[in-house]
């Protein structure tokens, strides 16, 4: 009854016990449950995902009550698959349902942060001056700026307001644009696909004003070079829904479980099915448990392992029997059948370049690149016939780059795989060997640096003479030590051969039994063979973070390759290491890089620039010659990494940021008093010496990067390798590195770089970041802008794993002060057009471009490598140096352009990986769509004005979004093969995927040619599928997947064919292990670090709830025997160390740890619960702080096909488990919770008020 009745009744309720005591009457009220009842309540439910780098892309429900997000629980209204197969659901993981905690957190950035220094003295200067004068009053004043870079990281932190933090914001980057040029502002962001609104935001403003926007998965090491050199793709991956059509999977470095966890339950569920599985990695991951075998192999030999698992499939099912299907795979869809050219060297013959049309007199009548297409044997009539496909065919003639099995003239054929039966000799062809190198942790052989085999020949009339060539198929057969039938030496009798790549061989250098390798071996080509390749490898980060990275994945490569198992669903190639498929690419490209506006946009891969702008390369410890093969071809291979890199931009392989030493903004003036146009200018001016790169001299105050952004990322607090010289270098604030440098050494410097004996320290005048959390970058910046969370902005998702598109949408609006990234770079837009004409106007703006991969360009430079420099070729641009290119800047209009579609969707149109279509129909749509500016400078365009004004041109614009667009697009590409493909888009040429439609349920993409794959309801998506059931070519050189790479550097660093290469030694640990003794025990460790459980990366490492299920701080793992060395027990605090840094962490130890190595779990913030480091001072660090990044010649290759330019597509990557660090107990534990030297000094009071909230 009611609490009114209650007290209106006569008769009151007995109060006594009952039930022998146990029971009793009360007159309580329950009032107190009301809390309980309505903590289930919600006012609504919003769905939306996480922006996190997971690859999950799950879809969730966001409760809300009373304006405020309550909790999240997992959707389960996601497409089906198709009937044979299971579902999505469920998916989720602990770390997404977690992700509620930070929209009210303390850490939670609530309102726009500046530097207290760094704003006293804006405010001081804006009394008196405009803002870009004032801007330049603090920076051209050695004392002023100092005073704010050198207490970056040590707080000091004040709040500020929204106009007061973008006109700061606005005027550095209006100075920098001035007074150097806008390719010194940079910008960093990664992974579009996890937020691509929000990312387009950053970039698309960047590209507006000319800065650089920054590469991400070359630098996060998730970009395995290998892959484009095989296939001409960044990476193509089977969706997971996939692994159920496999019938034997091999997860190698891959811990499904723990970092896929979403789409853990398709392999459990496959296993019920009746698939088997192998795991390979060293430690006992998640993953090996659901294994039947586990490999546990000694970290970075993982390359040694595949080469002998590849020897048992070649001996076995191509040479004792050759399996039909295999072989005829092997013969139409690889390089295997190409003819190679012999080198005469040192008593033997050594592999040298492709064969091509041009070798041939008459270049076998081929009078459109013959240069660039390659030649076999056709099996039938005995001819040397060009095939169809090479790269040759795709650029200056249409209908002829396709596999079919015909000629170019259109006739039929089969080409020869091995010349043994028809050769004219068999010689001796020397093959590197880099397995005898000592090093103190790995093991090594006593085998010879050069390994002679005998190979069938064939000897061709060729304009340059009589030249002995090879198959690659008898080369790569050679290579693997199997004996092809020929006999003689280094090749093995049996498997238990101690013969380079046997199975008894790889025993010893990876610790894995040999009847292990073969047993795995077999079973994977025998499935294989009865399946017609459904065999799979999920391959994960542990392959990829090794400098000789691409031996390990193209010897998994060469695996799948020989059993046929790339392009056939169920099989491939599964590499998952983060959330790179961004699926609606081609109209996200447009609206990010503003091509609608200026094309090209400047782009930069990441490594390379920070290698240089954060004076890594001036501790180099490689030498080059060090890592050249005993096989190189003739010439002086000797010299530094940073040289190698510099020839590379200047020869158009890589790009540079900043271009040139004088401001871009000032060259076409120059061009024009001379006469010239500007490419002319710029050629000239370089040959001359009157004109030079930055890149000659990075530590030149003119050369340094001035501004930097960095949103959706936390860089300096997960992927800054070397984060130690990011701190010293580009920031010049408090460090930890320990090394001297090169000069301080005496050791060889570069001879291509200008070296300063003083290292600069501290070239950034400005560091902006975006973050909803104070993570480690924020503390580091000098101005901090709070935006919003993932369930508090309008945006877009897609993922690796599953077909999907994925709305992020606003569940409630963003709390305190924080904005959408859309919202903060349209804010900083505004400002900047409101403060650039104090110096700016339209302006001519010369872009450097390198070669680009997909582009007519890729074909620029084909048998040999010449540098200008040296007067060996004369500097063309787009040819034998960048390409010049004049973007015209309209500065104070940049927020009108912004907002607005700009004209060059209609007048130039779209395109993706070398095909282009018209837009004028979409255009016209979004004008209906979005709407029309109204007056200004951008009048009757279409307005992007929110956030789902963007989401909604992309969604337009893009083939996977728009059926009509993929129609085009597919037709576009038939124009180039000659076969018709647009049947594959038809039945969904009248969708249209609008983001309403997102929000209510996500969205299958439409197949499109962006991509390798098809999304249909008969297959699952994967990888290389249409290239195989299409016959569209590999965007190699030869048109298939190429197993040989010929560039001249690549032989000449003996990676022409796959080998095993065993970690480098980065000579860290020797010079510090004995520098500051506490009295503990040290061992001395290979430093690995995988991801986590716990977290995505750094997100989630500093979330309560997560830090309560780990161990509420930074861990690291050791093995038993470790720990007992070092005298080390679980939940000590240890410090690890080397030259670069040290780091403070738990210590956990486990029987699961493979001896000899120390994880720790990528990425932990060093913002919580760390104490100080014995050896540094310093507090902690974090795992990049015994880090270096280290670059790799063959990695900055470029002009050459699929070895050419492509953002986030190829270059240098971020190498990082080579490196060994000393580990110890603390011997004091020591919270430096004391107050900085400068804590009491007058000089750093907060600034006062203006006027209005500070």
């Amino acid at each position: 009854m009611s609490h009114f009745l209650d007290r209106l009744t006569f008769f009151t309720k007995v109060n006594e016990p009952f039930a022998g005591g146990h029971g009793i009457t009360t007159t309580e009220d329950r009032g107190w449950e009301e809390a309980y009842r309505k903590r289930w309540q919600h006012d609504k439910i919003v769905r939306s995902t996480h922006g996190a780098n997971c690859t999950g892309s799950c879809s969730w429900k966001i409760y809300v009550k009373g304006g405020i997000v309550t909790w999240e629980t997992q959707q389960t209204d996601y497409p089906r698959t198709r009937p044979e197969l299971p579902n999505h659901e469920p998916r989720g993981c602990s770390r997404g349902a977690s992700y509620s905690w930070y929209l009210y957190s303390g850490n939670r950035v609530k309102y726009p942060l500046a530097r207290s220094r760094l704003l006293r003295l804006w405010r001081e200067a804006r009394a008196t001056l405009s803002p870009v004068a004032a801007w330049a009053s603090i920076v051209e004043d050695p004392k002023k700026r100092a005073a704010y870079t050198r207490k970056r990281g040590h707080g000091g932190f004040v709040r500020v307001g929204w106009d007061e933090a973008t006109e700061m914001i606005a005027a550095a980057n209006a100075y920098t644009a001035r007074a150097y040029g806008p390719d010194r502002i940079l910008g960093f962001s990664p992974i579009p696909a996890m937020s691509m609104v929000s990312y387009a935001a950053g970039s698309r403003y960047l590209s507006l004003i000319g800065g650089v926007c920054m590469s991400f998965y070359d630098w996060y090491c998730d970009l395995p070079p290998a892959s484009p050199q095989t296939w001409g793709e960044q990476t193509d991956v089977p969706e997971s829904a996939d692994w159920y059509n496999a019938g034997f999977v091999i997860l190698w470095g891959s811990n499904v479980p723990q970092t896929r966890t979403p789409d853990a339950h398709f392999y459990t569920e496959a296993r019920y099915r009746g698939l088997k599985s192998a795991v390979i990695c060293p430690d006992y991951s998640e993953a090996s448990k659901f294994g039947d075998i586990w490999l546990s192999v000694k970290q970075g030999t993982d390359s040694a392992l595949a080469m002998a698992m590849g020897h048992v499939i070649l001996k076995e099912y191509h040479v004792a029997r050759q399996v039909p299907y295999f072989r005829d795979y092997l013969r139409r869809y690889t390089d295997m059948p190409m003819l190679v050219r012999l080198t005469k060297r040192d008593g033997m013959y050594v592999p040298d370049r492709f064969v091509r049309a041009s070798d041939f007199d008459a270049s076998l009548g081929e009078s459109n690149n013959p240069e660039w297409k390659t030649v076999a044997i056709d099996e039938k009539t005995g001819s040397i016939v060009a095939p169809r496909g090479s790269i040759g065919f795709r650029w200056g003639e249409q209908g002829k780059w396709n596999l079919e099995e015909k000629e170019s003239s259109g006739k039929d054929t089969a080409l020869r795989l091995s010349l043994n039966d028809v050769c004219d000799d068999i010689v001796d062809v020397g093959f590197p060997y880099f397995g005898n190198i000592e090093h103190e942790h790995f093991a090594s052989t006593g085998h010879d640096g050069v390994l002679k085999r005998l190979v069938a020949v064939k000897k061709l009339k060729l304009v340059d003479g009589e030249t002995m060539v090879a198959s690659v198929h008898d080369l790569f057969v050679a290579n693997y030590g199997v004996d092809g039938g020929l006999g003689g030496p280094n090749v093995a009798a049996s498997l238990d051969d101690d013969v380079p790549y046997t199975p008894a061989w790889a025993e010893k250098i990876t610790g894995v039994a040999r009847d292990k390798i073969i047993q795995v071996a077999r079973e994977f080509a025998t499935n294989a063979e009865k399946t017609n390749g459904r065999s799979m490898v999920i391959i994960g980060a542990a392959m990829n973070h090794w400098y000789h990275a691409d031996m390990n994945y193209r010897g998994v490569i060469n695996m799948l390759a020989m059993c046929g198992c790339i392009g056939q669903s169920g099989g491939g190639w599964a590499h998952y290491v983060g959330q790179e498929k961004l699926r609606p690419q081609a109209g996200w490209a447009p609206l990010a890089f503003a091509l609608d506006w200026g094309r090209p946009p400047r782009q930069q891969n990441s490594t390379s620039a920070f290698y240089a702008h954060t004076d890594q390369w001036r501790y180099e410890t490689i030498n080059v010659g060090d890592i050249v093969s005993p096989t190189a071809p003739k010439g002086d291979w000797n010299g530094s990494i940073i040289d190698y890199n510099v020839r590379a931009e200047r020869m158009g392989w890589l790009p540079s940021a900043p271009q040139l030493e004088r401001n871009p903004l000032e060259i076409a003036k120059a061009a024009a008093a001379a006469g010239l146009e500007p490419k002319d200018y710029v050629a000239q001016k370089l040959k001359s010496g009157e004109l030079k790169m930055s890149c000659e001299d990075p530590d030149n105050p003119r050369n340094w990067p001035r501004n930097m952004f960095v949103w959706r990322s936390n860089l300096l607090g997960s992927s800054g390798k070397g984060h130690e010289y990011f701190l010293k270098h580009l920031l010049g604030t408090s460090h930890g590195v320990m090394g001297k440098d090169l000069g301080e050494e005496g050791r060889a410097k570069p001879t291509e770089v200008a070296w300063h004996d003083h290292g600069p320290e501290g070239k950034l005048d400005l560091l902006v970041t975006l973050d909803f959390r104070m993570s480690t970058t924020c503390v580091y910046s000098d101005i901090v802008l709070p935006t919003a969370t993932w369930y508090e902005k309008n945006d877009l998702n897609t993922s690796d794993m599953h077909p999907f598109i994925h709305p992020l949408t606003a569940a409630v609006d963003p709390v305190w002060e924080a904005r959408s990234d859309w919202e903060i770079y349209k804010s900083i837009a505004k400002a900047f057009s409101r403060v650039a004409p104090e110096v700016l106007g339209v302006e001519k703006d010369v872009v450097l471009t390198p070669i680009m991969h997909d582009s007519p360009g890729e074909v620029a430079q084909a048998t040999d490598v010449r540098e200008w420099k040296k007067g060996e070729v004369e500097p063309i641009p787009g040819k034998t140096m960048p390409a010049v290119t004049v973007v015209e800047r309209d500065y104070p209009n940049t927020y009108a352009r912004f907002t607005s579609l700009g004209p060059l969707m209609e007048k130039v149109g779209n395109g993706t990986k070398g095909i282009a279509w018209k837009t004028e129909h979409e255009v016209d749509a979004l004008k209906r769509l979005n709407g029309v500016v109204a007056d200004g400078p951008t009048k009757g365009l279409a307005r992007i004005d929110t956030d789902i004004d963007a989401a909604e041109t992309l969604l337009m614009l893009a083939p996977e979004t728009n059926g009509e667009v993929a129609v085009r697009s597919w037709e576009a590409l038939s124009k180039t093969t000659g076969r018709e493909h647009a049947h594959l888009a038809l039945p969904k040429e009248d969708e249209k995927i609008r983001f309403r439609d997102v929000v209510a349920q996500p969205r299958k993409i439409i197949s499109a040619p962006t991509w390798s794959g098809l999304e249909s309801e008969k297959v699952c998506y994967n990888a290389g599928y249409t290239n195989v059931h299409e016959l569209i070519p590999w965007r190699t050189l030869t048109g298939r997947q190429q197993l040989y790479q010929d560039h001249k550097w690549m032989l000449a660093f003996g990676e022409g064919l796959c080998v095993y290469r065993p970690p480098v030694d980065l000579r860290t640990t020797r010079p510090v292990i004995d520098h500051k003794p506490n009295g503990n025990k040290q061992v001395v460790l290979n430093f690995i670090t995988p991801h986590q459980k716990w977290g995505i990366h750094s997100t989630y490492t500093d979330n309560l709830m997560m830090l309560t299920l780990s161990r509420g701080g930074p861990i690291v793992w050791l093995s038993e025997v470790d720990a007992a060395k070092a005298g080390i027990v679980d939940n000590d605090w240890v410090e690890a160390y080397n030259v670069n840094g040290a780091l403070v962490a738990r210590a956990v130890v486990s029987q699961r740890m493979k001896e000899g190595t120390l994880f720790m779990y990528h990425a932990q913030e060093k913002i919580v619960n760390v104490p100080g480091s014995e050896m540094t001072g310093n507090r902690g660090g974090i795992h990049n702080s015994v880090t270096r990044a280290v670059l790799k010649p063959t990695h900055m290759i470029g002009g050459y096909a699929q070895q050419a330019w492509g953002f986030n597509y190829y270059g240098t990557i971020g190498t990082n488990r080579d490196e060994f660090v000393v580990v110890r107990k603390l011997g004091n534990v020591d919270w430096l919770e004391r107050p900085h030297p400068d804590a009491a000094s007058a000089d750093i009071q907060p600034p006062q008020r203006l006027g209005g909230r500070p």
